[in-house]
């Protein structure tokens, strides 16, 4: 997480700075993590869900929902992620 905090203020200060081929690449690169990162958490809950259910079928649709919310928690990260990159890159022209 510090990271992504890193590159996304080191980003800003490209911006800040004028240098639009820094901004433009750190913006690539902060959604490339985000997504990254992303893909990794939802894999992860889908194969604990996919354990639990396995253990104990009778809560399986309890197990299926709290996947679904947590999924849905952890892809906002992402949209979040892209949304500051995209406002950076529309915001340097």
């Amino acid at each position: 997480m510090m990271g992504m905090i890193g590159l996304l203020s080191g980003m800003l200060a490209a911006i800040a700075s004028g240098d639009s081929g820094l901004a433009i690449m750190g913006a690539g690169i902060g959604c490339g993590l985000a997504s990254i990162g992303v893909g990794i958490g939802i894999g992860l809950i889908g194969g604990k869900a996919c354990e639990a259910t396995a253990r104990q079928p009778e809560a399986g649709p309890r197990i299926f929902s709290n996947m679904i919310i947590a999924a849905a928690l952890v892809e906002g990260v992402v949209l979040l992620a892209l949304v500051i990159c995209l406002l950076a890159l529309v915001w340097m022209h």
